[in-house]
């Protein structure tokens, strides 16, 4: 399964957290964390769109669902960007 997640943390949280719940659960999670007119060229074709809606601009949150929707990917909205907020979703959605 292939997640994108928009609004990764970097600085407060780390990549490496996140890409540890992604490989536990056995998926491929991709960030898009700053650029939003090149979001449709940085999304690809996941089966999951998570967004941690707390880190990003609402502009960012509107573009990222506009291109799920056209896309026809599901989409998680999540206030808090935690590592264990990231795992619930993953739970719920991959396993």
């Amino acid at each position: 399964m292939s997640v994108v997640i928009v609004g990764w943390d970097m600085n407060r949280m780390g990549m490496s957290v996140y890409r540890k719940y992604c490989k536990t659960y056995k998926c491929k999670g991709k960030s898009i964390h700053a650029d939003v007119s090149s979001m449709d060229k940085q999304m690809g074709s996941p089966d999951l769109f998570i967004l941690f809606t707390n880190t990003v601009s609402h502009k960012m949150v509107k573009t990222a669902v506009d291109e799920a929707k056209k896309n026809n990917v599901q989409v998680v909205r999540c206030h808090t960007s935690s590592g264990s907020a990231l795992e619930n979703i993953l739970k719920e959605y991959v396993a």
